[in-house]
């Protein structure tokens, strides 16, 4: 086993998701003391179907912000909202001092479909909030391709009008293919974004809801995944350490072929996330487990 590699990730940066429950907040709170340990470059936090968290994304934008100092990044989709809803909740974030956004169309819920005054896409939303104010956004990238896209060139034209609408970088759909990432920046790069492309890493932390996730959102359990999790649903410890390995050594090929930036998927659950950190030579404090 190799030890950290010398010269880790120039930023990382954690995505949350809203709790359902008040509980489910104070339990999030005490993870966020935890991943604010790796000193991450921000937080985000993801907003459900037509704003379907919207009270609860910001509440959980608020508290992170507070208890982190971090910047903190709020999630925003066009789904079912009038542009000018969409233009007054962003105007309202960039006056409490929120300028980090991450851009996204949203899933469409059964029986919706996209408000006809509304924005009609990603890159009509980063325009529209580029409008308003002058937004960090983040937008989101597909390496094996968005599920609704007629091609992989159209896809990758899509991320491009995007980008050009004025997104600072773009976020990958997490891939556990680490080549699929590596041959779909080469087709970024040589159709002429220069833009930063993140790694989305997603962190194991259940198995079965991993696949149930992946096969809605379009991305690939490839079966050498399958097998390292195999009969390992009632042993958590051992699952853990699975989950380490494989983001681990992914996040290091990542690094040999020149990336530095990595945005982790924590699913809320910050042990796995805090250990590929460590691992990869970015050292936490180690909270007392009975931090508030």
């Amino acid at each position: 086993m190799t030890g950290p590699n010398p010269d880790p990730p120039a930023s990382v940066s954690f995505e949350l998701f809203p709790p359902k429950t008040d509980a489910g907040e104070a339990t999030l709170a005490r993870a966020v003391d935890q991943m604010a340990s790796a000193d991450p470059a921000y937080f985000s936090v993801t907003y459900g179907a037509g704003g379907s968290t919207r009270d609860r994304t910001a509440r959980v934008v608020d508290m992170v912000g507070d208890r982190t100092g971090r910047p903190v990044a709020h999630h925003l989709t066009c789904v079912g909202a009038r542009r000018g809803e969409v233009d007054h909740l962003a105007r309202g974030l960039h006056d409490k001092g929120i300028t980090r956004i991450v851009a996204l169309r949203g899933d469409l819920p059964e029986g919706q479909s996209l408000a006809p005054d509304g924005y009609g896409d990603a890159a009509e939303l980063v325009a529209g909030l580029r409008r308003v104010a002058d937004f960090d956004i983040s937008v989101a990238a597909y390496p094996e391709v968005h599920p609704e896209a007629a091609s992989a060139a159209a896809d990758l034209d899509h991320l491009k009008r995007k980008l050009d609408a004025g997104a600072a970088r773009a976020i990958t759909q997490f891939t556990f293919d680490t080549d699929v990432i590596l041959r779909f920046i080469d087709r970024v790069r040589a159709a002429g974004i220069t833009a930063p492309i993140v790694p989305g890493i997603m962190p194991v932390a259940n198995f079965a809801g991993l696949k149930r996730f992946s096969a809605m959102c379009g991305a690939t359990v490839p079966d050498w995944l399958s097998r390292m999790f195999e009969g390992l649903d009632d042993t958590p410890e051992s699952r853990a350490m699975v989950a380490t390995s494989v983001a681990t050594e992914q996040c290091r090929l990542l690094m040999e072929a020149g990336l530095s930036e990595f945005h982790f998927y924590t699913l809320n659950r910050p042990e796995v996330s805090l250990a590929v950190c460590r691992a990869l030579g970015i050292t936490p404090a180690v909270p007392a487990e009975s931090a508030a």
